[in-house]
């Protein structure tokens, strides 16, 4: 569901989140949209030489759940990304239920400038990204 929230209805505290769980059809057309065939993965006997013993999803598929959230429901429709850091604390394996979060940390009202913590849990409550985000309302 599209949230459509003002500049004005959005507080510091707010917090928005969506949830997906991760198929390797994710990862295959993330790999194809993108061009990054890493074996890491795509490629089941490559991934059990490394230390995740299997495919991993690519860090920005996961960390790309964030933009679902602030599209479309925190700050939601007619937010714009002015920037993104992520930190990749843990991977992502296919079958994980994660949970991309975002929550006000801060708004500047005279340009409509709101700072997010993002996060991304697994199912197991584990942050795997963590970061920040700075978006503006139009």
């Amino acid at each position: 569901m599209i949230k459509e929230l003002t500049y004005n209805d959005i507080q510091v505290g707010d917090m928005e989140f969506v949830t997906k769980t991760i198929t390797d059809s994710d990862i295959i057309q993330f790999a194809n949209l993108t061009g990054d065939f890493n074996p890491i993965h795509i490629d089941e006997e490559f991934a059990k030489k490394t230390p995740f013993k299997e495919t991993i999803a690519h860090g920005l598929l996961t960390g790309s759940f964030i933009s679902t959230v602030i599209g479309m429901k925190l700050p939601g429709v007619n937010s714009i990304y002015l920037s993104q850091n992520f930190k990749f604390t843990a991977p992502v394996k296919i079958g994980d239920t994660i949970k991309a979060t975002v929550e006000v940390v801060e708004k500047r009202d005279d340009k409509k400038i709101i700072k997010l913590k993002t996060q991304v849990l697994n199912q197991h409550q584990k942050v795997v990204v963590d970061g920040e985000a700075v978006v503006m309302k139009l």
